[in-house]
């Protein structure tokens, strides 16, 4: 019996370290350990992300904050959060990221929880250089979000967002704002 245990652990271990997405535990949003994938995802070693916090993962510190105010009230509600969203390589390229989570204790989503990072980049590449509230609005636009969710997910006016969505259209060299959702969800 005690064998069997060990071999189970072993497996989940396994299972763990070889999925073919990245994950990783946090506590207080510090990787406390992470599989290969998602260490190679990032471009470092496993080892060199222990002990560090996820904001490093993000292209801005307003970004890190910004989504732990969006999915902290969801992991309350619900125990999980998931979107899709730009994060940054080691050498700063941007990519587009399906990033899912679970939490071990709602009362407090960010003791502990396990992440589940899939690099989306191969179909949805990131075709321009976008400031902080140009990527925030642009992962709220691919959701199907209008304008005035967008403002009231903010916290900025209606007017903001329309200007931000007029300068994405310009820098993505399209006529439309079906067209520029196509290209922000990497559909051509």
């Amino acid at each position: 019996m005690h064998n069997d245990k060990l071999l189970a652990g072993e497996d989940l271990l396994l299972a763990f370290d070889l999925a073919p997405v990245g994950l990783c535990v946090s506590r207080q949003r510090i990787i406390q350990r992470c599989n290969e994938r998602f260490a190679t995802m990032f471009g470092y070693q496993p080892e060199e992300l222990a002990g560090q916090s996820l904001e490093i993962l993000y292209p801005s510190h307003e970004e890190f904050e910004h989504i732990g105010r969006l999915g902290l009230p969801v992991m309350r509600d619900t125990g999980s959060y998931s979107d899709d969203r730009i994060m940054r390589h080691r050498d700063g390229h941007p990519f587009w990221c399906h990033v899912a989570g679970r939490s071990l204790d709602r009362s407090d989503p960010f003791a502990c929880a396990v992440w589940m990072f899939e690099d989306l980049s191969a179909h949805r590449p990131v075709a321009v250089a976008l400031t902080a509230r140009e990527r925030e609005i642009a992962q709220q636009l691919v959701t199907g979000k209008t304008s005035k969710q967008i403002a009231r997910s903010l916290e900025i006016s209606h007017r903001t967002v329309e200007a931000h969505r007029a300068r994405l259209m310009r820098k993505l060299g399209v006529a439309s704002p079906g067209e520029m959702i196509s290209r922000l969800a990497g559909v051509r």
